[in-house]
């Protein structure tokens, strides 16, 4: 995400992820032929996150489509040729959705949805 929403929207996803034990090791990596906006480590899982704000749910799983799949596919390969050290932990693709709340002008709710696609 390159704009100040986005920005934001990953910022709370980073947080969130450390609080539940994660360490960023890297945000907003580019290579290959995409971005990643965190990767994270729990542990021995190496977690590329994608980070989606907007209005609807829907909206945001529609956006993770085979071609961003690709694209992100192809960033973590590139991720893990210039951090060979992490390359012996089992990798995932993890989709943290960030949605208004309605009503409330306080945090958005946040929804963590692990190993979306292979």
């Amino acid at each position: 995400m390159s704009t100040k929403k986005g920005r934001k929207a990953e910022d709370v996803a980073a947080r969130y992820l450390q609080r539940h034990g994660y360490e960023i090791l890297d945000r907003n990596a580019r290579g290959g032929r995409g971005e990643l906006d965190i990767v994270a480590r729990l542990e021995e899982i190496l977690a590329f996150v994608e980070v989606k704000a907007h209005k609807h749910r829907d909206s945001s799983l529609e956006a993770v489509h085979a071609n961003k799949c690709e694209r992100l596919r192809s960033a973590a390969l590139a991720w893990l040729a210039k951090h060979p050290k992490h390359a012996t932990l089992q990798c995932r693709f993890d989709l943290i959705i960030l949605t208004p709340r309605r009503g409330i002008v306080c945090l958005p709710k946040l929804e963590h949805l692990k190993d979306i696609f292979r």
